[in-house]
């Protein structure tokens, strides 16, 4: 990494921010990309964003935090202000560890649901074609997805398919009667979109489900697969209020269904499962009308969330171990600019005694000592490496020690 720069990770999620102030911070695709051209032309060596419904985050290196902070605001509808109220702010360890938790599922809004960590290697993608992806960040996501890998298959903390996606469908199971009979319309078909539908064809055998998005193709190509219904994005209000059930998750930075929508007086169940919120409030002014957002969804806890507790204990267990790996390997790149330095010290001590011996001797064996005294650095700078790895003092120390005693010019680490 650069001399003077830190890990960080900063950013905000449903634990102390809600639907509203979420959606201020959220980034659309083009927002992303005007992000990563921003940081690269600020200097920033290297940087992974996501925006999720439940939380936008930044992972990067910089000199201070305020770096990332303003990046974050310039490029989405929230303030310092309002950040500085929600937001968490995490250094080097705390920031590695984060990940780990975040890309594992432990620190979703639905314990478990692992559809974090695709984004998150979708978005490492957009950052290194940007060249915004250095060996350390790189190394760190694959240690989170192995990690990921581990815990998904090695645990049941993924069990039942819970996500918000089935936690929608599960709602509209437990409190709509002879579900298959009534007409639902499907708004966004983007990935949680996609998913609704999916677990909307297996579990309710409903054979009414509209689809409408804006880009019609894209929605034509997923009612191909399941056989169902796709209308104009121009019929939507028509739409509308032909459902009993109409579930938004569209990608639109401001409110798409509003109280004028709604021109029938029939129950309506409407989920919103957007960030920022794609129903207008207002809409709860209908007394036709309920509303339900995915915040509220994943507070609606079943006997499947409560099982995947007892999971947690393992899936941290396995976190540690992946940890302990990029750790190991961590090390093993910091002291690794010190041992080259050390070696090229004793490249030079060499050099300059045997310059010393062949002046005195005129029958002096060159090609002996050489063998010789490479050997004897090489088993020397081993003997260090050696050290750096398995002693149990802080490696910085080890490291400074080591400088101080050979008069190492001072390396930058990595």
């Amino acid at each position: 990494m650069l001399k003077g720069t830190y890990f960080y990770a900063i950013g905000l999620s449903y634990k102390k921010a809600d639907a509203t102030i979420r959606g201020l911070f959220s980034l659309d695709d083009t927002s992303k990309k005007n992000l990563l051209n921003q940081a690269k032309e600020a200097g920033i060596e290297s940087l992974i964003v996501t925006s999720t419904c439940n939380r936008t985050e930044l992972y990067g290196f910089a000199e201070h935090p305020y770096q990332l902070i303003k990046l974050l605001c310039d490029n989405s509808k929230g303030t310092i202000e309002e950040f500085q109220h929600v937001a968490y702010i995490l250094k080097n360890n705390e920031a590695v560890s984060h990940m780990f938790r975040v890309g594992s599922g432990l620190d979703s809004q639905i314990l478990g649901d692992f559809e974090i960590i695709s984004q998150l290697r979708t978005s490492a993608k957009a950052s290194k074609k940007k060249g915004l992806l250095n060996p350390f960040t790189e190394r760190l996501l694959n240690a989170v997805i192995q990690a990921s890998k581990r815990i998904k298959n090695e645990t049941e903390i993924s069990s039942g398919a819970t996500s918000v996606s089935f936690a929608s469908v599960q709602y509209i199971m437990s409190n709509i009667q002879n579900v298959s009979e009534k007409n639902i319309l499907l708004f966004g078909i983007g990935k949680i979109g996609r998913n609704t539908c999916e677990n909307l064809v297996k579990h309710t055998k409903n054979e009414h489900i509209t689809l409408i998005n804006r880009t019609k193709t894209k929605a034509e190509a997923i009612a191909g697969k399941f056989n169902l219904l796709v209308k104009d994005y121009a019929d939507l209000q028509k739409e509308i209020n032909a459902s009993d059930i109409l579930i938004v998750a569209t990608g639109a930075q401001s409110p798409t269904v509003t109280k004028e929508s709604i021109q029938s007086n029939k129950p309506i169940l409407i989920l919103d499962l957007s960030i920022p919120r794609n129903v207008n409030p207002d809409v709860t002014e209908l007394s036709n009308v309920t509303l339900i957002h995915l915040d509220d969804l994943s507070k609606m806890t079943d006997d499947t969330l409560e099982r995947r507790k007892e999971f947690i204990p393992l899936a941290e267990q396995i976190l540690e171990e992946v940890k302990l790996d990029f750790n190991s390997w961590l090390a093993t790149r910091k002291f690794a600019p010190t041992i080259k330095a050390l070696k090229h010290k004793l490249l030079d001590l060499k050099n300059a005694e045997l310059e010393t011996q062949r002046k005195k001797h005129a029958d002096f064996n060159e090609a002996q000592a050489e063998l010789i005294s490479n050997n004897i650095i090489q088993k020397i700078t081993n003997h260090f490496a050696y050290h750096l790895k398995t002693d149990h003092m802080s490696t910085d120390d080890s490291i400074e020690l080591i400088r101080k005693v050979f008069q190492l010019e001072s390396t930058t680490n990595v």
